[in-house]
């Protein structure tokens, strides 16, 4: 240890990030604390990581935070995640980011304070990649100012933001690749709730919890849309066919546009979902790329709709993970299966039911003879805890079947799981 040079040493003290453990650490030697003060480039205060934090007043784990960043010269990370703690004071706070603002890279923050502290006053016009915020508001974003030159990644959680700020605030950010909003509080002036959007950079957009009339995302480059448990009634997204990762989770929308160009959509994953599958299907039809296609718990608008595995085998040929889970109705079910196509492609196949009744296996049997060059098949199920004897004989009865059926299929690893 004593030939490690210092360097190095302070690689190893940011890689322990919680700022307690690097304290103790710096204290093995001189060339140890000379580390932690001069190479040190990532710490972490987090409340969950020392009860001591709880215990202490605020005045007092304020004095603790100033003496342990203020040792430090040229941090890059720094994460203070203070969701036990009482109210800090604001001229605290402020003294913290000030200090470390010119190097800093990477920033987490979830801090209350009295008044608020405005972070993209503090750190704007800065060198900081990586910003997330939370429990924070933001008001007053200046607009055609690129306040943050570098940042590539923003995540907003629980934050109040209006509409208007927030498209400044992305416009701010000429070269965002990442946005999260997770919860947002969007005040607005209007009785219309609607969030425009606009980035020619942007990458990815995960966005959860939200409840809006109308959200309008226009992103040349993006590649990644997630929308989970979201209300909204228009969601639109304008782009050059750039998309590849398209998921939906438990997500209530009226009307929902993708774009007209989705050829290079690779991954579809649907759930919790009520889905008109004709308009679905139209929407990524033309998605001959489709690796990974996903339909979970999924509800159809009409009682007689069901995904019918030709147009699946037809229209996407190089698919090769396919996941399906929906209520399985008598009738139904023969149209599904109806076809000559195969999922040649397919290696993985996953199955789901909410409610098990006698046509699963039938399912399963239909599935599998589509699945040529199947390597791997995936049944999980929802079993209730007080299960009536009807339903313990189906189990059994499917149990049985898929038994015989797998004797066909040795080479297929069958791997079942259950809630």
């Amino acid at each position: 240890m004593e030939d490690l040079p210092v360097e190095v040493v302070g690689n190893i003290l940011s890689r322990l990030g919680a700022a307690r453990d690097v304290v103790i650490a710096s204290a093995t030697c001189r060339k140890w604390r000379e580390a932690y003060r001069k190479h040190l480039h990532t710490l972490s205060f987090n409340s969950t990581d020392w009860t001591v934090y709880r215990d202490l007043t605020p005045s007092r784990l304020e004095i603790l935070i100033t003496r342990t960043i203020f040792q430090t010269t040229g941090l890059q990370g720094l994460s203070i995640l203070m969701d036990d703690v009482d109210v800090f004071s604001a001229s605290a706070v402020i003294a913290w980011l000030m200090y470390t603002r010119e190097t800093l890279r990477r920033l987490i923050y979830n801090v209350r304070t009295t008044p608020n502290v405005n972070i993209l006053e503090i750190c704007g016009r800065q060198k900081l990649e990586s910003l997330l915020l939370a429990h924070n508001s933001i008001t007053g974003v200046e607009p055609n100012f690129q306040r943050f030159p570098c940042l590539k990644s923003l995540s907003l959680s629980c934050v109040s933001i209006s509409a208007l700020d927030l498209s400044l605030l992305l416009t701010a950010c000429p070269k965002i690749e990442t946005l999260e909003l997770v919860d947002p509080e969007i005040a607005m002036s209007d009785a219309q709730v609607t969030v425009e959007l606009t980035s020619p950079t942007l990458k990815s957009i995960y966005v959860e919890g939200i409840s809006l009339d109308k959200f309008i995302l226009e992103a040349d480059s993006i590649e990644c849309l997630h929308l989970k448990d979201c209300a909204l009634e228009i969601f639109e997204l304008i782009g050059k066919g750039t998309l590849k990762h398209f998921k939906i989770d438990d997500v209530s929308v009226l009307h929902l546009d993708i774009g007209e160009i989705v050829e290079n959509l690779e991954i579809v994953d649907i759930s919790n979902f009520t889905i008109i599958w004709p308009k679905f299907y139209q929407m990524i039809s033309r998605s001959s790329k489709l690796q990974r296609l996903r339909l979970w718990d999924m509800v159809f608008d009409e009682e007689d709709e069901i995904v019918d595995l030709e147009t699946i085998a037809v229209c996407f040929p190089q698919l090769s993970h396919l996941s399906l889970s929906y209520d399985l109705r008598d009738g139904v079910l023969h149209y599904g299966l109806q076809g000559s196509s195969h999922l040649v492609n397919v290696t993985v196949l996953e199955i789901g039911w909410i409610v098990i009744n006698d046509l699963f296996s039938h399912w399963v049997e239909g599935l599998l003879e589509r699945c040529p060059n199947l390597k791997k098949l995936v049944i999980h199920g929802i079993i209730s805890e007080a299960k009536s004897h009807d339903e313990c004989q189906i189990l059994a009865r499917f149990t049985s079947s898929i038994v015989q059926l797998m004797r066909k299929y040795l080479h297929v690893e069958v791997q079942f799981e259950y809630q």
